[in-house]
């Protein structure tokens, strides 16, 4: 009887935080449809750290769990990469090309996207632009807030520290108000539909005081009060192409990279 294929996935994020953003719905998604119709099906684990994920590895290794592992939310030297070599496992990681050039790879091009949202809001006339990111340490985070401050010459940029969490979009939104930003740029969609509620609470219109634009596009984005503007990118076509190269990794293919398509901003009622 031939032996289930599977392939791992590690999340290194309070649960709160998931269940909130709809990033990872999409893409496993996109996992799941190139996955399942070649008999390949997926192994989640949400864990607490990065030292829970690396112990999960292990563990699915020794026990022969699964064929391969997909890597998410790299940082410049992931000893991740290392680890996954050492213990033989087929991976791809999601993320720049630079944080494991011994891997296949499937990236969004973050500091270009991020030089066009500021282009977008320059053109708006906005000169003070507020930046909530996502975790500095991540290596997505760094190479978008590297595009937002090349792109930004000329302009004030002022920055805050989130997790992807309502909470920390709230809190962040707060902050920024101190430097009177006219725009505000958030790194996902929860964090910015919490700037909306915190700008309320403070008596200021969107757009007329402040613009605001979120970083992933979704339905959460097309049904806020106002509609909020934002970087759209088929989450689901990174899936796809994710599930692709995990295919091409278990069966020896060469290390590949894979770029998604374009993101675009698609303006509504928030700016």
């Amino acid at each position: 009887m031939t032996q289930p294929r599977r392939v791992g996935l590690v999340l290194a994020r309070a649960s709160r935080v998931l269940g909130e953003e709809p990033y990872y719905h999409e893409f496993i998604e996109g996992l799941e449809r190139v996955l399942t119709p070649a008999g390949v099906s997926v192994l989640i684990k949400v864990v607490t750290d990065r030292a829970a994920e690396s112990a999960t590895y292990e563990q699915w290794a020794a026990r022969q769990r699964v064929d391969g592992v997909i890597l998410v939310d790299l940082v410049p030297g992931d000893d991740r990469v290392d680890l996954v070599g050492r213990l033989a496992l087929p991976a791809v990681v999601i993320g720049d090309p630079s944080t494991a050039p011994d891997l296949s790879t499937v990236w969004t091009d973050d500091a270009g996207f991020a030089h066009e949202v500021v282009g977008f809001l320059a053109g708006l006339g906005h000169r003070v632009i507020g930046h909530v990111n996502g975790p500095p340490t991540l290596a997505h985070t760094q190479l978008r807030r590297a595009g937002f401050d090349a792109a930004a010459e000329g302009l004030t940029v002022l920055r805050a520290d989130g997790d992807y969490s309502h909470e920390a979009g709230y809190a962040a939104t707060e902050h920024l108000l101190a430097g009177r930003p006219t725009a505000i740029v958030y790194d996902n969609d929860v964090m910015a539909i919490a700037g909306l509620v915190a700008l309320r609470d403070r008596g200021l219109r969107v757009p007329g005081d402040v613009a605001v634009v979120a970083w992933d596009d979704s339905a959460q984005c097309q049904l806020a009060v106002p509609a909020l503007s934002a970087m759209s990118h088929d989450v689901g076509r990174i899936g796809e192409l994710a599930a692709g190269a995990i295919l091409g990794a278990m069966a020896g293919a060469p290390v590949t990279v894979y770029e998604a398509p374009h993101a675009h901003i698609v303006a509504r009622e928030s700016t």
